[in-house]
Formats: structure tokens, sequence, C-alpha cells
């Protein structure tokens, strides 16, 4: 299972922006997994993203140790799939499990059109 390539560039005022001083001190919770995706891509190990123009094939996945976001805002992707994987990094696997029964016990909406969720990870500050 893989997450599809995706091409971008992300050159000057916002990584200029994040990279200051002011701005590594706010939280950094991107819409949509896709956004995700990519600000982690021009992250370093230090958490500033840096220009960055190029693919990336990144596969998020738990495990994974986030270097930029701290929250995601995103609407309920379909379980099983590499979406779900994504959240679940974020979120640990046994709570997005548990969201998920409570949205279908409540008759949230899934997919592209669906409810949104923001999700904000226990070590999130």
């Amino acid at each position: 299972m893989a997450q599809h390539l995706l091409t971008f560039a992300a050159v000057g005022s916002y990584s200029e922006a994040r990279s200051d001083g002011f701005m590594m001190s706010r939280r950094l919770r991107p819409p949509e997994a896709t956004s995700l995706r990519l600000l982690e891509s021009a992250a370093g190990d230090d958490g500033v993203i840096r220009p960055f123009e190029g693919d990336t094939a990144i596969f998020i996945t738990p495990g994974y140790r986030f270097k930029a976001a701290d929250g995601l805002i995103t609407n309920f992707h379909l379980p099983r799939s590499t979406l779900f994987m994504l959240v679940s990094a974020l979120m640990g696997l046994e709570a997005m499990k548990a969201t998920y029964a409570h949205a279908v016990q409540e008759k949230y909406r899934f997919y592209s059109y669906g409810d949104a969720s923001l999700l904000l990870p226990q070590t999130a500050k």
C-alpha cells in the first residue's frame, strides 16, 4: 500500500515566516491530509519548514514522528485506507477506531463532502 506521489513547491513567505521565532511558537494544524503530507515533507528534523520544490511520496503510518504538524483538520476517511493510516499515526489507532465508531453511531457523513474533524493528539501543546 502506498500514497500517491505529490509534486509541490513550498517557497517564500510561508517557509520564511514559519522559521522565525514568533511562528515557531505557534501551532500548525493543516487543513486536509495532503497539506499535512506536503508540510511534513518540507520540514527538517528540527521542525523548521524550509523552501522545497519537487516530489514527495511520504507515507505516514502509525509510528511516524511528526516534525511540523501538531494537529489536523480533515474529513472522515474510509477505514482501511492510506488516509486512515495517516490520521491513526497522528492520533493513535485505538483513538481513531473509537472516533469512527462514534461517527458511525451518530450517522456522521464520510468521504470528501462529509463531516470534518479537528484532530488534536494528547501531546499537542
